[in-house]
C-alpha cells in the first residue's frame, strides 16, 4: 500500500456560494477507498463530500452512520428522501438531521451502501470485555490483538476526557479508548468487505477523527490491506496547525451550536 500524501489546506467561509477550491476535488488523486472525514453537524463539510462523491463515482458507499442491518434495507433504486430516512429509522438515531447526509447518498445513487456504525449494545459490551472479543472480524489483522504505546493511549483518553467536557471518571477512559478503536476497525474492516464486493473505488463518510493517518481507520486498514491506495481527507473547524494527521484537510468556519458543556458548569 502507498498511502497518499500530498497535503493542502482548503480555507471556506460562509459568503462563498461554491466550496472554495472546488477545482481541487476534480483532481483528486485516485485512489481505491477515500476517507471523507467531517464535523457531523456542520452542513459544509457535507457540500464538500458531495462534491467529492461526485467526482470520484465510487462503486460502494461506507458510512459510519449506518448498522450493517440498516444498509442492507436499502433498495437497489433510492426512494425519495422522507421515505429513505423513514427506511433507515434516521430521526431516533442520534444523527444530525438526514437532510445533511441524503446529497451524500444521491451524489452516487447506483453505488452499493455498506454500514460501519458500531450498535449501541455492542459499545456497552465492549466497556465490559476485552476489545477483541467485542470486534466480529479479524481482530489481530486490525491490530486490535496488541495494547497501544502507552503515549498513545495516554493522548486518546485525553482527548476523551475533553470530547465528554472533561465529566467523565478517569476510570471509564480506557473503555472509551477501546470503543474508539473498535469504531476505527470496524470503518477498516467495512471499507475492506465493500472493496472486495464492488471492486472500488470506495468512499468512507465518517467524522474527521475516525479519518487519521496515524491511528485511525486508514492506518489500520493500511496494516490490514498494503496493497491498496488509500486517500484521507479531514475537515477542521479550528486550525489544527500545518500537520494534522491526514492526505489533505479543510479548515471552515465552525457551524453555529449550542455549547455541549454548558450543563456541566
Amino acid at each position: 500500500m502507498r498511502l497518499l500524501s500530498a497535503v493542502l489546506c482548503i480555507t471556506t467561509l460562509p459568503v462563498f456560494a461554491e466550496p472554495v477550491g472546488q477545482d481541487w476535488f476534480a483532481s483528486m488523486p485516485p485512489a481505491d477507498i477515500v476517507f471523507l472525514g467531517e464535523v457531523h453537524d456542520n452542513p459544509t463539510h457535507h457540500v464538500h463530500q458531495a462534491k467529492a462523491i461526485r467526482e470520484i463515482g465510487p462503486a460502494s458507499l461506507v458510512f459510519e452512520m449506518l448498522t450493517a442491518e440498516k444498509a442492507a434495507r436499502i433498495p437497489a433504486t433510492l426512494p425519495p428522501e422522507e421515505t429513505l430516512a423513514e427506511i433507515l429509522e434516521w430521526e431516533a438515531s442520534g444523527w444530525p438531521d438526514f437532510a445533511l447526509y441524503h446529497p451524500l447518498f444521491m451524489a452516487a445513487p447506483k453505488a452499493r451502501i455498506f454500514g460501519a456504525e458500531l450498535p449501541r449494545e455492542a459499545a456497552r459490551d465492549a466497556m465490559r470485555r476485552e476489545i477483541t472479543e467485542s470486534f466480529h472480524g479479524d481482530a489481530a489483522r486490525f491490530g486490535l490483538d496488541m495494547p497501544l504505546p502507552a503515549e498513545q493511549q495516554a493522548e486518546r483518553e485525553a482527548l476523551q476526557a475533553r470530547a465528554h467536557c472533561d465529566a467523565l471518571p478517569e476510570y471509564l477512559l480506557p473503555g472509551m479508548v477501546a470503543i474508539q478503536r473498535l469504531r476505527d476497525a470496524m470503518l477498516a474492516e467495512t471499507a475492506l468487505r465493500a472493496f472486495e464486493a464492488t471492486g472500488g473505488p470506495v468512499v468512507v463518510i465518517t467524522g474527521t477523527g475516525h479519518a487519521r493517518t496515524d491511528w485511525g481507520a486508514p492506518y489500520l486498514l493500511a496494516k490490514a490491506a498494503p496493497e491498496l491506495e488509500i486517500l484521507a481527507l479531514g475537515q477542521f473547524e479550528t486550525d489544527l496547525g500545518d500537520n494534522p494527521p491526514y492526505d489533505f484537510w479543510i479548515l471552515t468556519d465552525p457551524h453555529p451550536r449550542a455549547d455541549p458543556c454548558a450543563a456541566f458548569r
